[in-house]
C-alpha cells in the first residue's frame, strides 16, 4: 500500500504543531484489550499503511503502553524543556509510565491528572506526524471528557468484547464522544472468537456478533474483528506486538485491515468537510 497523508478537518485551535490526525482508541470498560489494540493498532498504521505514527498513553493511573512496548528509559528533554517522544518499533511514545518509578502508585487528584495530560501533549516534541493514538483510560469520567475538549480529535474508534456487559459500556462511550461531537469510526470486536488448535472451528466463548449488532442499532460498523489468540496476551506481556512478532498471522492481518479501515473513513471524512464545510464534525 502506498503512503497516505491524512487530511485534518477541524479548526486548529486544538492541534498539536506538527500531528494531522489524532484518534482516540476507547473502551469505557476496563480489560477488553484496548490497550493492546492501540499498541497493534499503530504499527500497523506505520508498517502497513506506510505513516509517521506517535501513541499516547493517556491512561495516567494504569499505564501499560511501556510494558507492551518494551521500553523503560526516560524521554529526553529539548533546549526549550520539552519532552522527546521514546520511539520502540518506529512509533513515537510517551506515557506516564516513562516518568514515575515502576509498580510506584499513582495517587492523584482530578487537576494533577489534567496537568500531567498537558505535559504528555503539548509538553511533547512530537515532530511531524500523520496519526497519534491515544490510548484513553476506561471509563467517561472528567478525565475522558478533559481529552476530548483539549485534544483535536480526528474521530474515536470504540473497543469491546462481544459480550453484553462491555457493550452495555462500549454504548456509555459512543454517548459520551457524540456529546462532545467527535466522530466515531467504527467498533473493533476483540476476544470475536476463539479458533481451535486441533480442529480449527471456531468457538464464540464471549458470544456471537455482539459488536456488529450492537454498532449496527447505533448506526456504526465493525471495522475490525480480532480472535481471542495466546500469542496476542504473550505478546503485550513480553513486549513484542503480534504485528511484530508474527506479522503474516491472520490476527496481524485483522489488525492491518482494521488500521486500513480506519485510515480511509478519516480520509472520507475529510472529503465530506471539505466537500460541506458547514458541517460541524
Amino acid at each position: 500500500m502506498t503512503r497516505r497523508i491524512l487530511h485534518t478537518y477541524h479548526g486548529s485551535k486544538l492541534r498539536l504543531e506538527g500531528v494531522k490526525d489524532i484518534i482516540a482508541v476507547a473502551s469505557a470498560k476496563g480489560g477488553v484489550g484496548k490497550s493492546t489494540t492501540a499498541v497493534n493498532l499503530s504499527i500497523a498504521f506505520a508498517k502497513k499503511c506506510q505513516l509517521k505514527v506517535g501513541l499516547l498513553d493517556a491512561d495516567v493511573y494504569g499505564p501499560s503502553i511501556p510494558m507492551m512496548m518494551n521500553v523503560s528509559r526516560k524521554p529526553e528533554i529539548t533546549a526549550d524543556k520539552k519532552m522527546i517522544p521514546v520511539e520502540s518499533y518506529g512509533i513515537k511514545c510517551m506515557s506516564m509510565g516513562f516518568l514515575v518509578e515502576k509498580d510506584a502508585p499513582i495517587v492523584w487528584r482530578g487537576p494533577m491528572v489534567m496537568s500531567a495530560l498537558e505535559k504528555m501533549t503539548r509538553g511533547v516534541d512530537w515532530g511531524n506526524l500523520d496519526i497519534l493514538v491515544v490510548d484513553m483510560p476506561p471509563g467517561t469520567g472528567d478525565t475522558q471528557l478533559t481529552i476530548t475538549q483539549r485534544l483535536q480529535l480526528s474521530g474515536a474508534v470504540i473497543v469491546s468484547t462481544p459480550q453484553d456487559i462491555a457493550l452495555m459500556d462500549a454504548r456509555r462511550g459512543v454517548q459520551m464522544f457524540s456529546k462532545v461531537e467527535v466522530p466515531i469510526l467504527g467498533f473493533v470486536e476483540n476476544m470475536s472468537y476463539f479458533k481451535c488448535p486441533h480442529c480449527g472451528e471456531p468457538s464464540f466463548i464471549f458470544g456471537k456478533a455482539g459488536a456488529q449488532n450492537t454498532a449496527a442499532s447505533m448506526g456504526y460498523k465493525v471495522i475490525g474483528e480480532i480472535p481471542l489468540e495466546v500469542e496476542i496476551r504473550k505478546g503485550s506481556d513480553e513486549g513484542v506486538p503480534i504485528v511484530i512478532s508474527a506479522p503474516d498471522s491472520m490476527v496481524a492481518k485483522a489488525y492491518d485491515d482494521a488500521a486500513q479501515n480506519i485510515v480511509k473513513i478519516i480520509e472520507e471524512l475529510a472529503k465530506e468537510q471539505r466537500v460541506h464545510p458547514e458541517i460541524n464534525l
